[in-house]
């Protein structure tokens, strides 16, 4: 059975201190949420009513079943979650000083379960007939996980809407070459391209937001969307027409999700049929939202909330 979003990559549990504004070392109680980018952008699909499921892999641990229960719990499909032996279920904390610093630190050594994932593993069919394939760079970083998304990238051909978020983490990454040209050869296969500055200059070279989403598009993407935090994000198609969208102001809480609300949020604009500039004020919107929110994949917002968000934002304005 098909379904309309599909995602592949990370996986793990995300520990956020319940208190703000002091380091790991002070924090004296943490929260337990379901994480990882492409796992966070399936949950988000999810709330807006897409049938939506995730590749990946956890350890062989209650971690693991906790991914597995929170991921069908919010209506997310698990099937495609398998079981690696090579190391527990990762877990990420993070230390919170709002409104622009909340440094990661991640514990996926000696290597993560979702970077585990075989070419042969794979359901290809499945792959190609997703209305939405979303993929991240973090995929790239290490075998097998890089030949099996590189395979799961041939065999769709472009079909449908193939969605490739940069997702730069330089941490999971030796060689800043090799990772541009994994990114590359990435792009050949993508349809829309997603990444803010950093990504974007890691993957083209080019840091100015109309030169690196001109970059994207010329690597292969048929859209770019280029996130330029407070500067708010800029849209490119092949046909040159360009959509800027200003930020909406946020009392941030925690900007670790926003990114992953914005994919969700673009996955349903993308679905919806919606035009660039609707598609991408909505997904602008939706991760504005969740920058004033503490976890992730439980503070995904409805289409409702995103609707009344952009109604206070043209009423302000």
């Amino acid at each position: 059975m098909s379904c309309e979003v599909l995602t592949m990559g990370r996986v793990g549990v995300d520990v956020y201190p319940l208190q703000t504004g002091v380091g790991l070392a002070e924090v004296t109680s943490f929260g337990k949420f379901l994480g990882g980018s492409p796992t966070n952008v399936a949950v988000a699909a999810a709330r807006y009513g897409h049938s939506s499921a995730v590749i990946t892999k956890t350890g062989r641990d209650p971690f693991g079943d906790f991914e597995r229960a929170s991921l069908e719990g919010f209506g997310v499909d698990s099937r495609h979650v398998g079981t690696s032996n090579c190391a527990p279920t990762p877990v990420t904390f993070c230390e919170i000083f709002p409104p622009d610093d909340f440094p990661l630190y991640f514990y996926r050594q000696p290597k993560a379960p979702d970077l585990d994932i075989e070419a042969d593993e794979l359901d290809l069919g499945a792959i190609r007939d997703a209305a939405v394939f979303w993929f991240t760079g973090t995929g790239l970083s290490e075998e097998p996980s890089r030949s099996a998304t590189l395979a799961a990238l041939a065999h769709r051909a472009k079909s449908g809407t193939t969605v490739f978020d940069l997702d730069w983490r330089p941490v999971f990454w030796t060689d800043r070459d090799r990772a541009r040209q994994s990114y590359a050869e990435a792009l050949r296969h993508t349809t829309v391209a997603v990444g803010n500055l950093d990504e974007c200059e890691v993957a083209t070279g080019e840091r100015e937001p109309h030169a690196a989403a001109k970059a994207l598009l010329a690597a292969g993407a048929e859209l770019a969307v280029v996130k330029q935090g407070p500067k708010g994000v800029l849209a490119m198609d092949r046909d040159g027409r360009c959509v800027e969208i200003p930020p909406v102001p946020v009392e941030v809480v925690n900007g670790l999700g926003a990114g992953d609300a914005f994919g969700g949020a673009l996955c349903h604009g993308l679905l919806s049929g919606w035009d660039t500039h609707r598609t991408v004020a909505f997904a602008n919107a939706a991760g504005a939202l969740v920058a004033g929110r503490l976890a992730c994949a439980e503070a995904m917002p409805t289409e409702a909330e995103v609707e009344e968000k952009l109604r206070e934002v043209s009423g302000a304005a």
